[in-house]
């Protein structure tokens, strides 16, 4: 992939991501209450365009943003997938 093909992706995530976290700041669930699951979602959403970004810059990948964008994706979809241990997974990675 060229570097201007994966400056546009990376450029349209951010305009992405800008949405989704502001959807995510205005909701104001807290564990517990019936919109949890849907704010996690939305946080799980945005871990995901970190995890683009970091993908896709050019270069190498930065082996710690990679590590802590997955150990997020991982911790945030353990809520989702209880029977997968995706915590234990995600502790392996530090």
């Amino acid at each position: 992939m060229s570097n201007i093909n994966r400056e546009k992706i990376i450029k349209t995530s951010w305009e992405i991501h800008a949405q989704v976290e502001s959807h995510y700041l205005s909701l104001k669930a807290k564990k517990g209450d019936e919109e949890w699951l849907e704010k996690q979602r939305v946080l799980l959403a945005d871990m995901a365009l970190h995890l683009l970004q970091t993908a896709l810059k050019p270069g190498d990948i930065e082996l710690n943003k990679l590590r802590n964008n997955l150990n997020s994706i991982l911790v945030i979809s353990d809520q989702f997938l209880p029977d997968a241990d995706l915590r234990l997974a995600a502790d392996k990675l530090y």
